[in-house]
């Protein structure tokens, strides 16, 4: 049988000298190297393999000389016996226009499952269309999604009812909001708002989300039927999830600014902020995106740099509530925020902070230098530079002495000491080098406060770990690491929630007998997180909580003695009882 024409030998002879195939390659380098007796290094270089893999090749040649060794292997399941041994069905109810999840699960019905996917796939082998999209009425009965009410306070009713709530807890915190007139903050701040939901029931809203510690905006869903929640923010339902998103696009820095000044003046009578020290530290909220405004920020719980928003807390010491936040910080403002909490307290209290505690990264040494000629009373670490430490080194021991801290809980209580002045940008600072406070290396403080005693610097710069823990309690409970958005904006009036809810959180403590110093998340655990039955009369709204262990602490706060008048109900009073409608929990 002859071959053909000149172009069509060239063309099939080209076949065997220039393979495409991965195993007939294989199989032309074998034969060249074994057959033709060519060098492996000639062969390696004419088909395109380094020589070690080349040999590799022929090792494995070795050990398999059987012709399958050139066929291609098989991948994957070659039978699918629940797609065959179904195939029959499925066309059959297919050409009765069942869906593919209608299929399923009559699959499923039958001993036969098969997933819709499964389904699918069946169907499009066969050659069949998927199905046209049908109205509801014309789907099969089935469990749906209901469609929950729009929020519009226009639609708010107080119509006679009895429900029952899962957040019976957040009507704790009304007795606290009508008290402190809480209500004037939205115009004082100019939160925006709108027909359907006001800027106050705005702010309720998304401060319910904070009081109630749900992580995410989206979350929020889970509890959108709750009549509860709806009552507690004054409208007829609670805001769907794409509400809340886009409420906080509307308000920029000199808004949340607003706000919190507006907040200081409604808590001005209380005891909730002494204002005799104050904790001031930074945290970085990570991020995980792409987004060109977003920069890179050291995360302590990650020990690395990565994508963040920066924010700045200030913590009132001897109340340990948040009072001042801001993440509207860039790279290269961290030293001057210092002096922007300043002139903020100064302009809410009409007097400059009494002093400051903080670590030695929140500012530079021209600030310590103008926070003394400010005369605030600081206190801050140094950084160890080795020229530092190599001067705590040299130091005799006889320069060093001995003091014993008055706090019985710590381990370690007899520190060594050693203090000398320093000058530092032109101004004259106190520097004690400690060492046996159980690190490694010794600490440095610096200090403007010249006459106080080194013991009593030490035991009030040791409670400033107190904030580490507030830090740490808030990034737990109210998600402080869970970003709203990729902007900067979103989480700077998620930070000025934070500062409120902690607030209102520190109200609720001092009432209770017992959780005066107890974290909001143990608050929320044994006070907040209470189902109530909730009943709504021509007369009053009566939350009646359910039987729980803690409802004698809740009995001695005196939230249960009389009933308040609640403006957002057009001043329908709110009376708190007990399970059984009483105030006093039955005798035993």
């Amino acid at each position: 049988m002859a071959i053909g024409a000149p172009k069509e030998v060239s063309t099939l002879r080209r076949f065997f000298l220039e393979p495409r195939l991965p195993k007939h390659r294989q199989y032309e380098a074998l034969r060249a190297y074994l057959v033709e007796g060519r060098p492996a290094k000639e062969v390696a270089r004419a088909f395109g393999y380094s020589l070690n893999s080349f040999h590799v090749l022929c090792h494995h040649f070795r050990r398999e000389t059987h012709p399958t060794f050139f066929l291609s292997p098989q991948h994957g399941p070659q039978t699918q016996p629940k797609k065959s041994a179904a195939r029959d069905l499925i066309i059959r109810l297919r050409k009765q226009n069942h869906s593919v999840y209608e299929i399923s699960q009559t699959l499923k019905d039958r001993q036969c499952p098969l997933s819709p996917t499964g389904v699918r796939e069946v169907l499009k082998a066969e050659g069949f269309a998927p199905l046209p999209r049908r109205l509801d009425e014309e789907r099969p009965q089935q469990p749906r999604p209901t469609v929950e009410p729009v929020a519009d306070v226009r639609m708010f009713s107080l119509a006679p009812r009895t429900f029952t709530t899962r957040c019976g807890g957040l009507f704790l915190v009304v007795s606290d909001w009508v008290r402190l007139q809480a209500q004037k903050l939205p115009p004082a701040a100019g939160l925006p708002g709108s027909k359907m939901i006001p800027a106050d029931h705005a702010l309720r809203c998304c401060l319910a989300l904070k009081l109630w510690s749900i992580e995410r905006k989206s979350h929020v869903m889970a509890l959108i039927a709750d009549e509860g929640l709806a009552l507690f923010a004054g409208l007829n339902a609670f805001p769907k999830k794409s509400y809340l998103s886009e409420y906080s696009c509307r308000i920029d820095h000199r808004k949340t600014t607003r706000f919190l000044a507006a907040w200081h003046h409604c808590i001005q009578g209380s005891k909730l902020l002494p204002g005799e020290s104050f904790n001031l530290d930074f945290h970085s909220v990570p991020f995980y995106g792409e987004d060109p405004l977003i920069e890179r920020h050291y995360v302590s719980s990650r020990s690395r740099s990565q994508p963040s928003v920066l924010v700045f807390l200030a913590q009132d010491a001897g109340s340990h509530v948040f009072c001042y936040s801001n993440a509207d910080l860039r790279k290269g403002e961290e030293a001057e925020e210092i002096f922007q909490f300043i002139t903020f307290w100064k302009r809410a209290h009409g007097k400059l902070p009494r002093h400051l505690v903080f670590d030695s990264k929140l500012t530079t040494h021209e600030g310590l230098a103008r926070l003394d000629t400010m005369n605030i009373p600081f206190i801050t670490l140094r950084r160890r530079s080795p020229k530092l430490l190599k001067e705590i080194v040299l130091l005799p021991r006889s320069a060093w002495r001995t003091m014993e801290l008055d706090v019985p809980t710590r381990k370690y209580r007899t520190p060594r000491v050693y203090e000398q002045t320093i000058t530092l940008a032109g101004r004259s600072l106190r520097q004690i080098f400690v060492q046996d406070l159980g690190h490694d290396e010794p600490t440095i403080l610096l200090t403007n406060q010249r006459h106080t005693p080194a013991k009593a610097l030490l035991t009030r710069y040791a409670q400033r770990m107190l904030i580490e823990n507030a830090l740490s309690d808030a990034v737990r409970f109210f998600h402080i690491d869970a970003l709203s958005s990729s902007v900067g904006l979103k989480v700077d009036f998620d930070m000025a929630l934070l500062v409120l809810a902690s607030g209102l959180y520190r109200l609720i403590a001092q009432r209770m007998r017992g959780y005066a110093d107890a974290q909001a998340r143990q608050i929320f655990r044994d006070l907040i997180d209470m189902p109530a039955d909730v009943t709504v009369s021509e007369k009053e709204v009566e939350v009646s909580f359910h039987r729980r262990a803690h409802l004698p602490i809740l009995l001695a706060s005196g939230l249960m003695e009389k009933p308040i008048a609640v403006p957002w109900w057009n001043g329908l009073p709110l009376r708190l009882t007990t399970y059984d409608g009483r105030q006093n929990l039955p005798s035993t």
